[in-house]
């Protein structure tokens, strides 16, 4: 019993070291964009996935809408922005 034990030891451990190297880390970087999505207000200045700056002027569960020049607003999903600009 216990040579079965130690043939599955080095598996365990392999486990035990990706739980800990790669799913934990994308756990936290999950809750750190979701934490960041949550924080949204209108009037807080971010930049989309792909490249647009703007200001946002309305947010909703799905969609924001962002204001990216004078007179220009764009609908786009929430997914879409990159971060918020400090």
């Amino acid at each position: 019993m216990p040579e079965q034990i130690v043939a599955f030891m080095p598996l365990i451990i392999v486990l035990v070291v990706f739980y800990f190297f790669i799913i934990r880390p994308q756990q936290k970087q999950r809750k750190q964009r979701m934490e960041m999505l949550d924080s949204l207000r209108k009037g807080d200045k971010i930049v989309t996935i792909g490249g647009i700056h703007g200001t946002l002027t309305d947010i909703k569960e799905d969609t924001i809408r962002l204001k990216v020049g004078d007179n220009v607003e764009l609908k786009m999903s929430r997914e879409a922005i990159g971060y918020k600009k400090e």
